[in-house]
């Protein structure tokens, strides 16, 4: 059977249509029950706990990660796996995110109460403000949704989405109140490329052992030899204190050889290009790869005050994950 273009382009366009009406539709559920609900959680001596079944499970474990993230500390209980034994990961001191569309599955039903004696306080997440779940919560964080996106309106879709959307929007209001900065983030996500472009600095990166480098008097065979040697296509030239004098590149020397006769009488000093580009050494990884961008090179003279330190290569910030 042959399916039309016509008709999968209008099922997927409906879809999209429904799923971004109904997170337009969350706009009224940020209010103060959902203002309540983030002070809850902000002021949570213990963890949160998400606990949801079938594909609000799945949504409260991406919350859980997203909570975890940005400096929430949470765990994932499986509202079935509750029931057999996984309530001994809670505290009295945590509290709860409950996920159901309904309100009304059996599982959750049979759960809240068990919650409730251990003094919990509950956030219930539902697209029911009158269901079961709702009326046990302390607070609502009210997911409504006309409809399904799907065509026939059973599998879930724009209920998951609007489960999403509310807890990311409850991460970042948290994120918020707390003042979580980047610094915060990147110590969360260390290994990872955006934390690696929050904290990652120059001094990390950079060739400080196999540095190249040769004084203003080095001979041209000198200065060729320092260059191969260290492979990193130049050599910074120094004066006796090390302090940055210039920089060689392998295109200073073609341009060197095609502008001159006899160059044996050549030095460092002769060839280089006087005040190189250069980066301190504390600056972040990424701000000498905005300026080789910017400046069109390959390379940085990596610099403490006017002291040379060593050389940082594009290919080193591509290595780190930059």
């Amino acid at each position: 059977m042959t399916i039309s273009s016509q008709l999968i382009v209008k099922t997927a366009l409906a879809t999209l249509e429904t799923e971004a009406q109904t997170i337009a539709g969350l706009k009224n559920s940020i209010d103060e029950e959902f203002v309540a609900a983030v002070r809850e959680i902000s002021n949570c001596p213990g963890r949160i706990i998400v606990t949801g079944i079938g594909k609000s499970a799945l949504i409260g474990r991406k919350i859980v990660a997203t909570l975890n993230s940005t400096g929430t500390p949470s765990v994932f209980m499986h509202a079935a796996d509750a029931l057999h034994g996984d309530l001994g990961m809670i505290q009295d001191k945590d509290v709860i995110i409950c996920l159901s569309k309904s309100g009304e599955t059996a599982e959750i039903k049979a759960l809240i109460p068990l919650l409730r004696q251990f003094g919990m306080r509950l956030i219930a997440m539902t697209a029911r403000p009158h269901s079961y779940l709702a009326q046990q919560a302390d607070h609502l964080l009210y997911t409504p949704i006309a409809r399904e996106a799907e065509p026939n309106n059973l599998a879930p879709t724009a209920s998951t989405v609007a489960q999403m959307a509310m807890g990311d929007a409850l991460a970042s209001a948290l994120l918020a109140t707390r003042g979580f900065a980047p610094s915060d983030f990147a110590k969360y996500h260390p290994a990872g490329a955006l934390g690696k472009r929050l904290y990652l600095r120059v001094s990390d990166v950079c060739h400080h052992q196999d540095r190249p480098l040769v004084k203003t008097t080095a001979t041209l065979r000198q200065t060729i030899v320092e260059m191969t040697t260290k492979r990193l296509g130049c050599t910074v030239v120094v004066d006796e204190k090390e302090v940055v004098q210039g920089i060689i590149t392998d295109g200073d020397l073609r341009r060197m050889l095609e502008r001159e006769g006899d160059v044996s009488h050549f030095t460092a000093a002769d060839i280089m290009s006087p005040q190189p580009r250069h980066i301190e050494q504390s600056e972040l990884a990424t701000a000498a790869l905005d300026l080789m961008s910017d400046w069109s090179i390959s390379q940085l003279v990596v610099v403490d005050g006017e002291q040379y330190i060593g050389v940082i290569h594009l290919h080193d910030l591509v290595k780190a994950g930059l």
